[in-house]
């Protein structure tokens, strides 16, 4: 059996602090008493913050579709809370005194106090939260329950915001799973209206859209439109999580929004090997993870998902801009940097949209992995996502058919990358080769056609196809925002500006910044959108202080 990383990391999991470590905390909270058998955080339930046990015990237990197991019991030294703590969402366990208890409560707008002033500690914390965050994921424990199929293109969908936000869950088929049957009886559902989804807290959602989750959940909580924050970001990428972290580790209150989750096009990278620092590689969900931690740590507000509409000057006159969202609701800051990257590109087939999510897919992760394991699965592409893609289905599929519409890999593509897919017994490399058509039916892909150059039409038996074909700007939020925009789309900065005066990373508006892909003339790399993010902040600060100067003077 494997085991969790709870099991297999429990010492730093679960560290118990020393009496001088709890005194060291103490300052950074309040003193609370719990009774015996009383709650400190329910499923589904905003917990206070962290809570360090100076006497008692506490039982923290997880639930798996209904059924409750103890995870660890906090005794002296302990503390009580993960990741959602650090964000001030809904508890993911049940924490439950077992005799009378004392705590130190540190309120979640605290936390990141504590973790930058003590250091070497803060780093023993974070470490604890995000393993126990693993944990939670790995068992699926206090997340919300998914009813449906394993090919349903509704649960790809709801599975994948939830895995590539961080959040665990669980997936039943009512085919096979009789806590699956009982749900849609207890619910009186349909199978047309599946899949369905069983919030922590017992509401019962019918093929949500990921906002609708995700407020379920307690991922997402009403925006206060008067506060005024020094940056919003667009964005939550490498380049848009730089900025985050950069920024609000220098005292800058931040706002990152995003339409869909963290990590971009970035972390759906099956392993990203060419990043400075990480010499056996790294997955791409595992490196924006970090990052998204980070920028939480350092106390950066983060909403997702959160479709930014427009963006337009405070007609107010408070000197912020106005950024329009989703659901008639707005948010002002002082800065606003553009990190909003690009969307993928589709396939010119006519039928594309009738399997995509659930037999064409833009990323491969191991939920996609899982879908086509021991299958024959066909991938377009030839750019380094492609072929980080290929590496991983490989390792997954009974064979990959690798589809280039050029006449080279090497061109694209690392040459890494290339040496090590030619050496994969089971890819089949064809160049000069594109899809001319799509066969199947009930949304299911049955097979794939293509023609070679010059050659005829082939039909295979395929059920699964991958594309990486490369992104367009995602930039149709910016119409009238009076930001200038290149033929293809792309944000004009700096040097693409007339009058640039050498600000290589603000737009045509003052105040308003663009990094990363979005960016017209970046370089489309990791590394590039990582530093231009935390670039950026130099130029914030440069700006917020110039249009500081007035206040100051006329207070002289």
């Amino acid at each position: 059996m494997v085991q969790s990383a709870i099991q297999t990391r429990h010492h730093q999991a679960f560290p118990t602090l020393l009496p001088e470590e709890i005194e060291r905390v103490r300052r950074f909270g309040e003193l609370r008493h719990f009774s015996a058998g009383e709650h400190l955080a329910r499923v589904g339930e905003h917990a206070e913050g962290l809570m360090f046990l100076l006497s008692g015990a506490v039982d923290v237990f997880q639930s798996h579709g209904g059924e409750r197991s103890l995870i660890v019991t906090h005794e002296t030294g302990g503390f009580m809370g993960e990741l959602a703590q650090l964000g001030g969402r809904p508890a993911l366990v049940d924490a439950i005194a077992r005799e009378p208890t004392d705590v130190i409560v540190i309120p979640t707008p605290r936390l990141p106090t504590l973790l930058i002033a003590e250091a070497e500690l803060g780093e023993r914390i974070m470490r604890a939260l995000i393993l126990r965050r693993v944990g939670l994921i790995e068992t699926g424990a206090g997340g919300p329950i998914i009813v449906g199929s394993s090919d349903n293109r509704d649960v790809l969908r709801l599975e994948g915001f939830l895995s590539r936000n961080g959040h665990p869950h669980l997936r039943l088929d009512p085919e096979s799973d009789p806590c699956g049957k009982v749900l849609i009886e207890k619910f009186k559902v349909s199978p047309e209206e599946l899949p369905i989804v069983v919030c922590p807290r017992g509401d019962m959602l019918r093929n949500p859209t990921e906002t609708e989750l995700a407020r379920c959940v307690g991922l997402i909580s009403p925006l206060d439109p008067n506060q005024v924050h020094d940056v919003a970001v667009i964005g939550a990428g490498p380049a848009g999580l730089a900025t985050a972290v950069y920024a609000a580790s220098e005292g800058l209150s931040v706002l990152v929004l995003d339409c869909r989750a963290f990590g971009g096009q970035a972390g759906a990278s099956a392993r990203i090997e060419n990043y400075m620092g990480f010499p056996t590689g790294i997955s791409g969900m595992a490196l924006m993870a970090r990052a998204y931690n980070q920028a939480m740590k350092f106390g950066a507000e983060i909403v997702i998902p959160c479709d930014t509409k427009s963006l337009e000057p405070d007609n107010a006159g408070c000197g912020a801009f106005v950024l329009r969202l989703g659901e008639d609701q707005r948010v002002k800051a002082r800065t606003v940097v553009i990190a909003s990257g690009a969307r993928y590109r589709r396939l010119d087939v006519p039928n594309l949209d009738e399997f995509e999510m659930s037999s064409v897919h833009y990323w491969a992760s191991p939920l996609e992995g899982n879908l086509c394991a021991e299958q024959e699965v066909a991938l377009v592409g030839a750019g380094n996502s492609a072929g980080q893609a290929v590496v991983y289905l490989a390792s997954r599929a009974k064979k990959v058919w690798l589809l280039a519409r050029g006449g080279s890999l090497e061109a694209s593509m690392s040459q890494y990358l290339v040496d090590r897919i030619r050496n994969l017994s089971n890819v089949e490399i064809l160049l000069n080769t594109e899809v001319t058509a799509l066969d199947g039916a009930d949304g299911r892909l049955e097979s794939i056609r293509w023609r070679r150059a010059g050659g005829p039409e082939e039909t295979h038996a395929i059920h699964h196809l991958f594309l990486f074909i490369g992104a367009d700007p995602n930039t149709d939020w910016l119409k009238d925002s009076g930001v200038e925009l290149d033929g293809k789309g792309f944000v004009l900065t700096g040097s693409g500006l007339c009058d640039s005066a050498g600000k290589l990373l603000e737009t045509s508006r003052t105040g308003i910044f663009a990094i990363g892909d979005v960016r017209a003339g970046s370089v489309k790399r990791v590394a590039a959108s990582v530093g231009e993010g935390a670039q950026v902040v130099a130029a914030l600060h440069a700006y917020l202080a110039r249009q500081a100067e007035p206040t100051v003077a006329a207070r002289a």
